[in-house]
């Protein structure tokens, strides 16, 4: 798939005559987000327009409820990622702030969807709401649709035990330490994009050096322990295992998140890693000595290969 990031209207133009758009903060790019832009990339196809997605940053809670704005289950560059994967056609950045947040979903219908970017077909999800407040509902939107005379979609919820997928219900499900099941409802590996700095070197004195990866502070974390997980370098994959907690070994340094990269020695300082948590292994836990810890990391590293091993095989079944 090929995406054109636009940064801002200022640097939008509308190169058509119709225009075919989405709009929504995507947080994770879900799998009802990825059911919303399938229906705008097929929309798209049959009137032989270019798809046009529209996304905010920041995330408009950030402004509107600054006290209890979410944490993210994507920053910004792991949800352009997410988008490169799933997205095809344009997708314009609008930045949030407070012109934006104080218009009303009939200003920013008129002013923004319809005189700047010629929407003549708008999909969204099936709870869209927009405007000052979020006080444009779906049915506001149906309403301005026929007055301004432009075609609406509204796409339905993708269903999981019985209940829509949401981000919330994402974030919810994390913060429960079951990330197993929001990877399911997520339709991908969560994505932790950190870079990497230096460390105290403690595990590359036992055996096991690790990267230490620093994360945007908005970034949601997994459950504090050890996993299995998938990482990225420019490209290039490999497994791994990766720990988030308090480095008793290295008190002062608050949260810690480190990942051990298999078959790996090369000098990653500064660089930046795309992180992918699986399966969660154990709690982290305060060991007497380093002698302690080193017996840990080999039971733990051998249960990561075996369920990678056993994930290849399924694989080939």
């Amino acid at each position: 798939m090929s995406l054109q990031i636009i940064n801002g209207i200022q640097h939008y133009s509308s190169f058509e005559a119709k225009t075919i758009a989405t709009i929504g903060t995507f947080d994770g790019v879900h799998l009802g987000h990825q059911a919303i832009l399938r229906h705008l990339i097929l929309a798209a196809e049959r009137q032989g327009a270019t798809p046009l997605a529209i996304t905010f940053e920041p995330h408009p809670r950030v402004l509107v409820t600054p006290g209890s704005a979410p944490l993210l289950l994507t920053v910004w560059e792991e949800k352009m990622k997410l988008f490169e994967k799933y997205m095809e056609g344009r997708l314009l950045v609008l930045e949030f702030n407070e012109a934006l947040m104080n218009m009303t979903a009939e200003e920013f219908t008129r002013e923004i969807l319809l005189d700047r970017i010629k929407v003549q077909k708008l999909i969204v999800g099936y709870d869209h709401a927009f405007g000052k407040n979020r006080s444009g509902t779906i049915n506001d939107l149906v309403g301005l649709s026929r007055k301004y005379s432009f075609a609406l979609e509204i796409v339905d919820p993708v269903i999981v035990e019985g209940k829509p997928i949401s981000s919330s219900r994402i974030r919810r499900l994390i913060l429960e330490n079951d990330l197993s099941r929001a990877i399911d409802m997520l339709g991908h590996h969560y994505p932790i994009r950190g870079k990497v700095i230096r460390g105290i070197g403690l595990g590359r004195e036992i055996g096991f050096p690790t990267a230490n990866l620093r994360v945007p502070e908005r970034k949601l974390l997994p459950a504090d322990g050890v996993y299995s997980c998938g990482l990225e370098l420019a490209g290039r994959k490999f497994d791994g295992m990766m720990f988030i907690g308090q480095n008793y070994f290295n008190p002062d340094a608050g949260i810690s998140i480190e990942v051990n990269i298999f078959d790996f020695d090369e000098n990653l300082y500064d660089k930046e890693l795309f992180c992918y948590p699986e399966t969660f292994l154990r709690e982290n836990k305060k060991y007497d000595s380093t002698t302690q810890l080193v017996e840990q990391i080999k039971i733990d590293k051998e249960i990561v290969l075996r369920i990678k091993n056993e994930g290849e095989k399924r694989n080939v079944g």
